[in-house]
């Protein structure tokens, strides 16, 4: 009897035994090629180099693509509504996440109201954070169900492949009959677009409508988002979910529908002014000589980075000033080196604008940012950190007065690297200018950075108050994320 005890216990050591090697080796194994396999970056390809050209930015010549910056969170809302309202023929979507909320319930009412129309919805998530579960699980129900909605989703995860977790879409655009797109940092939710009623801290970001006015003129940057929305769509990373759903989520899809669409009538009365009637979108835009769109390649593992290469071509080419905002500001030396030299900057004036600590919502990125804070004023940039009791999400560039960059790219190696991005490089001065007001009111709520790495004595009341623990957190932090911060 004693001897089958001891058997037993054997046994029960020996499974344990393997147990605690499996985990280990799993844990290795998505060590290894979930984080470590990123510490080596991609360098830009020489084939890729040769076909650009600062000067495939510029134009002597007006275009056809209009274009209409829009800042305020409500107005960047209805546009979007606005946008699907009025599409005629096909609906192009792409975004990394959606909130559950009253901004996510109009959206997808005006795409179930769209797709009514007989209008062709073809709308791409990020396949980790798309946000279609819990609260909005009967939205993709109703996704499924409707003929005339197809959905998929990009590299969803994989435990058994831990390089595809870091391959994201992070695009955030809607085209419209291939004639009108809203293109900027913004995901759906009700943090970027404050509906009425809404009372919790804003996200500010920026977006960007380009109306194309000429159908036959090819160079349009209508046409190649539409190539680039072709490109992800059909590539094998983009996956279907599949049409086979039970009977009872395929009613309470059909029920889901209907209830958003009301909710959607029941808005477009509300706003009456902006979604009701025709709206002139022409009268609103200004005139662009060029649009052009950079994007990254659609790539697993370390991408080659050629959203930064362009946009570091572009900036070593100015003549006097290059403005930046992103709301994650992480320049390790992926980003700086075989990109930036000392002298690339010396003789043009460099403007930073990010959050600071008061504002960040993103405590990772802020804790990989401290420690290239003191090298940026080093650097001889003029640094401005913005202390509102909200904070920034905009990711935008202005290359002296005439160059105007805006999109989904942060300043940080995930951008540069792991995730999908577009940015329109806009060459207009009138979009230059208008930028230009649209930023003051960021940096009156700003503060600069002094050389000794402090804010100014006289204007300290203006920053922003933060709590022990958020410091702590994030100070503790800084030590961590600093040994992989090429992932952030």
């Amino acid at each position: 009897m004693m001897m089958l005890e001891t058997g037993k216990k054997t046994k029960k050591i020996f499974i344990k035994d393997i147990v605690r090697v499996v985990f280990v080796l799993w844990i290795s194994y998505g060590l290894i090629w979930g984080v470590l396999i990123f510490s080596k970056a991609k360098e830009v390809s020489q084939s890729y180099k040769d076909t650009s050209s600062v000067d495939q930015f510029y134009s002597h010549q007006m275009g056809s693509d209009r274009a209409i910056i829009i800042d305020d969170p409500l107005d960047s809302g209805l546009a979007r509504l606005k946008i699907i309202q009025d599409a005629k023929e096909t609906l192009d979507i792409s975004y990394f996440a959606i909130h559950s909320g009253e901004s996510a319930d109009l959206f997808f009412g005006a795409l179930f109201e769209a797709a009514d129309r007989g209008v062709q919805v073809n709308i791409i998530l990020d396949g980790i954070f798309h946000g279609l579960k819990k609260d909005l699980r009967d939205v993709l129900y109703a996704l499924i169900a409707h003929p005339n909605t197809n959905l998929k989703f990009y590299e969803p995860m994989n435990l058994w492949m831990p390089w595809t977790l870091n391959n994201r879409l992070h695009d955030k655009y809607i085209i419209a009959d291939r004639k009108i797109v809203i293109i900027g940092g913004r995901n759906i939710g009700d943090q970027y677009f404050a509906p009425n009623g809404y009372e919790e801290a804003i996200t500010n970001d920026r977006d960007i409508i380009i109306i194309n006015t000429d159908m036959s003129e090819k160079s349009s940057v209508l046409f190649q988002l539409s190539e680039y929305f072709s490109l992800i769509w059909n590539h094998p990373y983009a996956k279907t979910r599949g049409n086979r759903i039970l009977k009872n989520q395929y009613e309470r899809g059909l029920k889901k529908g209907e209830e958003l669409k009301n909710k959607f009538c029941n808005a477009r009365d509300e706003h009456i002014n902006f979604l009701k009637g025709d709206m002139d979108w022409l009268s609103l835009s200004m005139p662009t000589n060029k649009v052009t769109l950079i994007h990254n390649p659609v790539q697993r593992f370390s991408k080659e980075p050629w959203c930064w290469y362009e946009i570091t071509q572009l900036m070593k080419n100015a003549k006097k000033t290059v403005f930046i905002q992103s709301p994650y500001v992480i320049p390790n030396s992926q980003i700086v080196e075989g990109f930036f030299n000392q002298e690339d900057i010396a003789n043009i004036e460099v403007t930073l604008l990010t959050n600071s600590l008061g504002s960040t919502p993103n405590f990772p990125a802020y804790s990989g940012y401290m420690k290239y804070r003191k090298d940026i004023i080093d650097a001889g940039i003029r640094l401005y950190e913005y202390q509102g009791i909200d904070s920034i999400h905009a990711k935008a560039f202005v290359i002296d007065d005439d160059l105007t960059l805006i999109g989904s790219f942060n300043l940080d190696p995930r951008s540069a690297y792991l995730s999908t991005e577009t940015m329109v490089v806009i060459h207009s001065i009138e979009v230059a200018q208008k930028f230009e007001e649209g930023i003051n009111p960021y940096f009156i709520n700003s503060l600069v950075v002094t050389p000794d790495y402090t804010y100014n004595i006289e204007e300290k009341e203006k920053e922003q108050d933060v709590s022990q623990i958020k410091k702590i957190l994030i100070t503790t932090l800084s030590y961590i994320t600093r040994l992989f911060d090429y992932m952030l």
